[in-house]
């Protein structure tokens, strides 16, 4: 599944530079811009930023701001500030995710189009409920493997 990932994850950022340099050229070279080329690099665009969200969520390389952990020195009192930073994060991701739920119905319902190549906008509106969705499985799995290791004393 993780080499999955990556591959999609490079295909969706060539399809991003593909589609830049393109309208570059045909822009600022050929003075003839392709219309509807910012559309249709949104989609990718979109589901590159959210993508690449959940893999920093799966392999646990977001930016934090790990202050405590100055002070804090056993492993022990690492684990719960850990578990106590999953916790956190599970009860914004579910807060989160519910306002997507509404967005996301909404969107199913007007089924709105971009104007020029009227492409239903609801690819892209779906990235923002499923990445997050994606998010929360990943930081419970964290939540859980620093529960074990408390459990089972490894964080001591």
């Amino acid at each position: 599944m993780e080499r999955f990932v990556q591959c999609l994850l490079t295909a969706l950022i060539c399809c991003v530079a593909i589609g830049q340099f393109v309208q570059v050229i045909t822009r600022y070279v050929v003075q003839a811009p392709v219309m509807g080329l910012e559309e249709t690099v949104m989609f990718p665009t979109l589901w590159l930023y959210i993508l690449g969200a959940v893999s920093a969520s799966r392999d646990n390389t977001h930016i934090r701001a790990n202050v405590l952990e100055i002070f804090l020195k056993t492993p022990l009192q690492h684990t719960v500030l850990a578990i106590i930073g999953e916790i956190v994060s599970l009860v914004v991701g579910f807060w989160l995710l519910y306002w997507a739920w509404d967005y996301t119905r909404y969107a199913w319902r007007v089924w709105r189009e971009s104007p020029t190549l009227y492409i239903p906008t609801f690819y892209a509106d779906v990235a923002l409920f499923t990445g997050l969705a994606l998010m929360i499985v990943y930081t419970f799995s964290h939540l859980s493997r620093h529960v074990r290791s408390l459990a089972t004393g490894e964080a001591r």
